[in-house]
């Protein structure tokens, strides 16, 4: 298909910069498989879900993986006018895979200032100052080192990295204390994400309570969210974009809990597009869900034919991106216009801090 036809009109003023407070009383957009749709809240999802059902979330941590450091060089490799004019330029980075211990991949920032060893100097708020060496750089990414244990390079990432704030709102302010906690999910246990699995945003122990005590069963999965969520299409057909692979894990026990569900014919509610993706990894062509701990940079676009999932919770997405392409293969890509159109005119908010839609799994597709 045409990356073109996943377009739609959104007015930035409905990017939302802050979640809603509390969590659960952001909005949603209850889409049917019929095509439906009902204006609730947060608050109003247990009223969808019986005994025996299944929410599975992702318990990924987001990691301070934006940072901001000095580019030195070597004077010795250079003229002193080259010297002078190419010395001391700030960088801002964003940690997107870890390599090993202290290593990481990283998007640069202007990347026309930094070459291949280069070291980059960063200083924390207590006047503590860490050093990483460009080990290569292609284009906008670059490998960097550390050179630390695992264990310091995690309390240095503490000390002088910030939350990782999607393009789209750190365009527009400057993150905060307060994005410590926001940007971080009820579920968050694991480090290793560097964006949000954000439909967990909306979760708070009151909601989770609620769910429990009817019987809803909760179901933990891990994808650690790579900075590839955010990267544009630069194909015009879907056929020719390739995924940014993210690490992935569903424990045999969770595997053999999401299995049993299914037998006994109870719904698989996915909290969020990661939750989804890696659940379609795991799954195997007769919908049985098999433990998994590897890399997916699986593709789900209109076509696709889901194994595991019932219903996804999940955010309002960018226009012409994968995430849009992923709820139109879900609920049909008509259907989810109509749902956005309508969105746009009722004011619900949209991306990593906006609403919410809690959609069916149609088997009638465009």
């Amino acid at each position: 298909m045409q990356v073109e036809a996943f377009d739609f009109n959104l007015p930035e003023e409905l990017i939302a910069l802050r979640p809603a407070s509390p969590r659960d009383s952001a909005k949603l957009l209850h889409v049917a498989s019929d095509g439906n749709l009902s204006d609730k809240i947060i608050r109003d999802l247990p009223s969808y879900f019986s005994k025996g059902e299944v929410l599975v979330v992702n318990d990924t941590r987001v990691i301070p993986a934006k940072l901001t450091g000095t580019r030195l060089r070597d004077s010795a490799s250079n003229s002193a006018s080259e010297t002078e004019q190419n010395s001391g330029a700030q960088i801002d980075l964003n940690l997107i895979e870890r390599q090993g211990a202290s290593m990481w991949k990283c998007l640069l920032k202007p990347a026309k200032k930094v070459r291949s060893g280069d070291v980059i100097s960063f200083a924390d708020a207590e006047g503590g100052s860490y050093i990483a060496t460009v080990r290569e750089k292609e284009q906008g990414e670059a490998l960097i080192d550390f050179n630390l244990s695992l264990e310091k390079m995690d309390e240095v990432l503490g000390l002088i990295g910030s939350m990782p704030l999607p393009p789209y709102i750190a365009g527009r302010r400057t993150p905060d204390e307060k994005d410590n906690q926001d940007y971080q999910t009820l579920f968050a246990e694991h480090d290793g994400a560097v964006a949000a699995p954000t439909a967990g945003l909306h979760f708070t122990p009151e909601l989770q309570a609620k769910l429990e005590n009817i019987g809803v069963e909760i179901c933990r999965v891990t994808l650690h969210v790579g900075a590839g969520t955010f990267l544009p299409i630069k194909v015009e057909d879907t056929n020719h974009h390739k995924m940014h692979a993210e690490w992935g894990e569903v424990k045999p026990e969770t595997a053999d809990r999401l299995n049993a569900a299914k037998q006994n014919g109870f719904k698989i509610c996915c909290v969020g597009t990661t939750s989804l993706r890696l659940l379609e990894s795991a799954a195997r062509d007769d919908g049985l869900i098999a433990p998994f701990a590897a890399p997916t940079d699986i593709f789900i676009k209109p076509g696709y034919q889901f194994k595991a999932a019932d219903r996804l919770l999940t955010n309002f997405h960018l226009p012409k991106s994968t995430l849009f392409m992923l709820v139109s293969a879900f609920s049909g890509l008509a259907t989810m216009k109509k749902a956005y159109d309508h969105a746009v005119h009722s004011r619900y908010r949209f991306y990593s801090y906006g609403d919410a839609c809690l959609l069916e799994l149609t088997e009638k597709m465009d």
